[in-house]
């Protein structure tokens, strides 16, 4: 799970697993696979990060094998 902000400044956590897109217009939103969307207070980038450390955690992937189209992760 992946702790978020509403724009309301309510947190709340989202199962990272589920997550389908993220985009900015120019709130971030979140779209899961169920199709639900959330817009929520970090940007982009912040959640890209949030998601691979979450990957990371529970040693789904490597940092070598995560790859997002322009973003660069720092490989350990």
């Amino acid at each position: 799970m992946i702790s978020v902000t509403r724009l309301n400044g309510q947190t709340f956590h989202i199962n990272a697993l589920y997550i389908e897109q993220i985009q900015s217009f120019p709130d971030t939103t979140i779209t899961l696979t169920s199709g639900k969307i959330f817009v929520v207070k970090e940007n982009e980038r912040d959640v890209v990060d949030k998601i691979t450390d979450f990957y990371r955690t529970i040693q789904l992937f490597s940092a070598k094998d995560l790859k997002v189209e322009g973003y660069k992760f720092n490989e350990e």
